[in-house]
């Protein structure tokens, strides 16, 4: 039986991918972008499969009106894709209050209110999955990237407290977690603080070590992501690429190697 996906972001990258690939194996989709136009050839293409729904995921009655939208267009909602979102760069020091709260609206609140809208329609029927577009960045941490890894910190958090809380209802939830792609995260899509000289070495640091990094491609995740909205029991992380893996095992290594040789003073604080 087909799926019924409800993707946020389809106008490129990531959400246009996954789109296309339910698209093409016969999935119904219902899409949404700030600009219905970037659409056009979906709708042009996929008119009886494709729900294009124009909206901004910071917007919670919006959030909530296109959910429902979409599940009574479509009759039922099985994939939720909350893939939308943006990457802030700036040195802590940097970021302006404007900036930093931009991004936790649009990574954090954006997936809460798109998730608190699909959870009834879900509980009710007594089935889902939700797919929390997370990143690398949501496990580890790099300089002139803290808004956005806050966003993705606590979008993975709230995700798997949310996993633990609705399993009972037959939902399931899958961080999807990349690593870098050749997508224009770091390019038209992203925001950047206005830069303070005293960070310029850190960040030309920073910028050398991403520019070394072989971008993976996006058409390529296609297969994974299918693999695990078909699964039986999806996993509640996912890495996509080769590097995630290196740089997760290298960060938790070194935590649990900090955490053990400070565990003396750990238990010397918790008293008799």
């Amino acid at each position: 039986m087909s799926k019924v996906w409800f993707i946020t972001g389809v106008s490129r990258g990531f959400g246009r991918e996954w789109a296309l690939a339910a698209l093409e194996r016969g999935d119904r989709v219902a899409g949404t972008a700030r600009d219905l136009s970037t659409l056009d050839d979906l709708v042009a293409k996929y008119s009886d499969t494709f729900l294009p729904l124009r909206l901004d995921v910071t917007d919670r009655a919006a959030d909530f009106a296109a959910v429902e939208q979409a599940a009574q267009h479509f009759g039922r909602l099985d994939v939720v894709v909350n893939n939308a979102g943006y990457g802030q760069f700036g040195m802590i020091e940097e970021l302006s209050e404007d900036e930093f709260r931009a991004q936790l609206e649009t990574n954090v609140f954006g997936a809460l209110w798109v998730t608190q809208a699909a959870l009834p329609i879900l509980r009710a029927q007594g089935s889902g999955h939700i797919l929390q577009v997370s990143s690398i960045g949501g496990i580890s941490a790099f300089q002139n990237l803290g808004a956005y890894h806050a966003s993705k910190w606590a979008l993975e958090g709230f995700s798997q407290s949310l996993a633990q809380e609705v399993a009972p209802f037959g939902i399931h939830v899958t961080l999807i977690e990349p690593g870098g792609f050749d997508t224009d995260w770091a390019g038209p899509s992203s925001k950047h603080a206005t830069p303070n000289p005293a960070y310029d070495e850190g960040r030309a640091a920073r910028a050398s070590q991403r520019g070394s990094v072989k971008r993976g491609e996006p058409t390529a995740t296609r297969t994974a992501i299918l693999a695990v909205v078909d699964a039986e029991q999806p996993p509640l992380r996912l890495f996509l690429g080769e590097l995630p893996l290196i740089i997760a095992t290298a960060d938790y290594e070194s935590r649990l190697a900090s955490w053990r040789e400070w565990q003396p003073v750990s238990i010397a604080a918790q008293g008799d």
